[in-house]
């Protein structure tokens, strides 16, 4: 089975989300978030990004779903809501990673904290990047601790190695790997 990345931006106090948003305003963060997520060696592919249904719902109605990419939905009750076309609902990560397999370039995930944490256990999780917000914000959604399993590793050729500055908040990005399992 295809192996799939994180991607998520925490500060320092480990929080992700406050009430259904981020607690923080950088578009440079989220220009590269959407670099990441939607570049593809092949042009005629394209990439999934799987988040759980508070995720989907926290982003702003006019930009969802998020364009480019195949978006999927976790959510333990598929029939509660309902998504546009092209969206799609699963009921498990492993049944969402069955199913996209064979479309898709890559895998990202984009959260929230549960579907991080489950993320990061699966033994097809390959890389975490991290951006780093090096000051604490208010949080009420929180990162799952980065295990001894994941280790640091050298950023993409592309992606910024000193830390960047946008609206007077300090944030780096960084790669964590999960180690090889013998």
């Amino acid at each position: 089975m295809k192996k799939f990345s994180l991607i998520v931006a925490v500060c320092s106090n480990g929080g992700i989300g406050i009430k259904g948003d981020l607690p923080w305003r950088l578009k440079s963060e989220l220009r590269h978030f959407a670099r990441m997520t939607k570049r593809v060696a092949d042009p005629g592919k394209r990439n999934a990004i799987i988040m759980g249904r508070k995720t989907y719902f926290g982003i702003p109605e006019a930009r969802r779903p998020l364009p480019d990419r195949l978006n999927v939905v976790l959510t333990r009750d598929p029939a509660s809501n309902t998504y546009p076309e092209g969206v799609l609902v699963c009921t498990s990560l492993e049944d969402a990673l069955v199913k996209i397999q064979d479309q898709v370039e890559n895998i990202w995930i984009i959260g929230g904290s549960a579907v991080y944490k489950e993320a990061m256990e699966s033994r097809h999780c390959h890389r975490i990047y991290l951006t780093e917000i090096l000051a604490p914000f208010e949080c009420d959604a929180f990162f799952p601790e980065i295990g001894k399993e994941f280790r640091q590793v050298g950023n993409d050729a592309d992606v910024a190695e000193e830390v960047q500055e946008e609206n007077g908040v300090r944030f780096q990005y960084k790669i964590y790997e999960k180690k090889a399992i013998d």
